[in-house]
């Protein structure tokens, strides 16, 4: 019998931070690890601006965020 190590290795679990929109508006979406704790110095300048944005409308444009897994 032999073994696979790719069919044997544990699927790679990444962590996304989404805000859902509460309206009309689109949601955001940022990597994130399992906490929610995104790291800042690694987003693009835009990303950033979004980022911050996302925080800053939080319940009036945004709902509260959710740390989703994805494979």
């Amino acid at each position: 019998m032999t073994l696979d190590p790719v069919a044997d290795a544990a699927p790679c679990t990444h962590y996304e931070l989404r805000y859902p929109s509460l309206g009309r508006s689109c949601g955001f979406t940022f990597p994130c690890d399992a906490k929610g704790h995104v790291v800042l110095d690694a987003l693009s300048e835009r990303a950033l601006a979004n980022y911050l944005f996302a925080r800053a409308v939080v319940g009036r444009e945004l709902d509260q965020p959710q740390v989703i897994a994805t494979v």
